[in-house]
């Protein structure tokens, strides 16, 4: 039985600030789409919400603005950014070659610690698969990306993979079941994360070449089929 996510949050994700605790609370469900496209929402009624104070709250939605899930209208509110499927071939051409660089950077840098969470985010990787659990993908994912982040050791490069982490993530979450194949998927990612855990740069840049090869096929066909019902 592989370990829990919540259990593998905690090499994967250090605990942070209640601003980390409020951006990874707030993205998750923009990325779900509990908090839909469109939508509006205020500082206070967040922070009743999530229990956390309003400059937390504020901090990571100025977070989540850079990234381009929210749009902060003054004296309005914050909207919740639609979601435009054409650019998401613009967000893969980046994505391309920022994740070649960090997911090498990874493998050559990883430390002993990192590599035993690499291998335990594989192995939940690969239950998400048997699964079909398209949650437990996503917050696998959500790790596995953090924990390459941290790994690789280049803050610039990490600075700007987040930017389009949470749109990527989000379109994903949107269309996978009506075109993705989730447990293909999955299984791609425990191969990035088992290269990376190995140490081997060539297996894990490979290993993400296929996994973006797939992420291009699964967004033709998406945009192919048109909006989602």
């Amino acid at each position: 039985m592989p370990t829990k996510f919540a259990e593998v949050k905690a090499p994967a994700v250090k605990a942070g600030s209640l601003t980390d605790k409020a951006y990874r609370e707030l993205e998750e469900r923009i990325v779900t789409l509990r908090l839909q496209p469109g939508q509006v929402l205020s500082e206070m009624e967040l922070s009743e919400q999530l229990a956390i104070g309003r400059t937390p709250i504020r901090e990571a939605l100025q977070r989540l603005t850079r990234e381009g899930l929210v749009v902060i209208l003054p004296r309005k509110g914050i909207l919740v950014s639609e979601i435009n499927p054409g650019k998401q071939f613009l967000v893969l051409e980046l994505r391309r070659q920022l994740e070649r660089l960090i997911v090498r950077a990874g493998a050559m840098r990883r430390t002993e610690e990192e590599r035993a969470a690499f291998l335990e985010i594989a192995t939940g990787m690969e239950h998400a698969a048997r699964n079909n659990d398209g949650i437990e993908f996503m917050r696998y994912d959500n790790a596995l990306h953090s924990l390459i982040a941290t790994a690789a050791k280049n803050e610039y490069a990490i600075r700007a993979i987040g930017l389009i982490n949470g749109l990527s993530r989000r379109f994903w979450y949107v269309h996978y079941k009506e075109t993705a194949d989730l447990p293909l998927c999955a299984r791609l990612h425990a191969a990035v994360a088992r290269g990376i855990a190995e140490g081997d740069p060539d297996a894990a840049t490979e290993a993400c070449d296929r996994l973006i090869d797939y992420v291009e096929t699964f967004t033709q066909a998406t945009v192919s089929r048109g909006p989602a019902r």
